[in-house]
């Protein structure tokens, strides 16, 4: 076992060098969570406009499901995964599960319900502030959630972002659907928990210190998109 110090020494020597295995860990990382959250962002983002901006029976039902998926726990995902993607599953034909595939499937499950949900609450505050200038132009209701979805975009971003936080944090998920295989399936989170594990806390260090980085360099980019929106809207 190293000491704090030493291992922190030695993770900060494998993010100066770009050492290969960590690079390999990192890119996997993003290319799974970049990709589930495309996913997710077009599944959930018209589930959201069109929750927001509809009157039906039942919509406080729908609510009610879309707040609580909102915290479904990533195990039941990453089971139910593996039930319908495993050899005796509905599903086991494809040969997806252990492959990164498994792993998107996942997490779109996970953080559609978040993308849904906050979408549907920003929307529809957009609406009820554009609904009578909406009603005056006679939009078709397609036109209405196109128009809302542009002029929410920068709000949505925000939403995607949380979206992609939860994604790339995400271990339980991956790690069953995933398993943790190196070169092949292993991602930050689960590299982190098998290399603490394992008393190499280097590397479990320098993927924490990536990890963080990202985080904080895609708040910052959100964080420069929405100003300089806002000071071209008061031009």
């Amino acid at each position: 076992m190293q000491s704090i110090g030493e291992a922190f020494g030695l993770a900060l020597d494998l993010v100066a060098s770009g050492d290969g295995d960590l690079i390999e860990i990192v890119l996997l990382s993003l290319r799974v969570s970049l990709t589930a959250t495309v996913l997710a962002c077009l599944i959930g983002l018209p589930i959201g406009a069109l929750v927001a901006t509809g009157r039906f029976p039942g919509r406080n039902a729908v609510l009610i499901v879309m707040n609580a998926l909102m915290g479904l726990p990533p195990v039941v995902v990453g089971l139910l995964v593996y039930l319908h993607l495993s050899r005796s599953g509905p599903l086991g034909f494809l040969g997806l599960l252990y492959t990164p595939t498994a792993m998107i499937i996942a997490q779109t499950i996970l953080i559609a319900p978040i993308v849904a949900a906050l979408s549907r609450q920003v929307l529809e505050d957009l609406h009820a502030e554009y609904a009578e200038q909406f009603r005056s132009l006679c939009l078709t209701k397609l036109h209405t959630v196109q128009a809302l979805l542009w002029d929410a975009r920068y709000s949505l971003l925000t939403v995607g972002l949380a979206g992609f936080g939860r994604a790339v944090a995400e271990v339980g998920a991956v790690i069953i659907v995933g398993g943790n295989i190196d070169h092949l399936t292993r991602v930050m989170t689960t590299a982190i928990a098998l290399e603490t594990s394992k008393g190499d806390l280097a590397l479990a260090l320098a993927l924490g210190i990536v990890l963080l980085v990202i985080a904080l360099g895609v708040n910052a980019a959100v964080q420069s998109v929405r100003m300089t929106a806002a000071r071209q809207a008061y031009v």
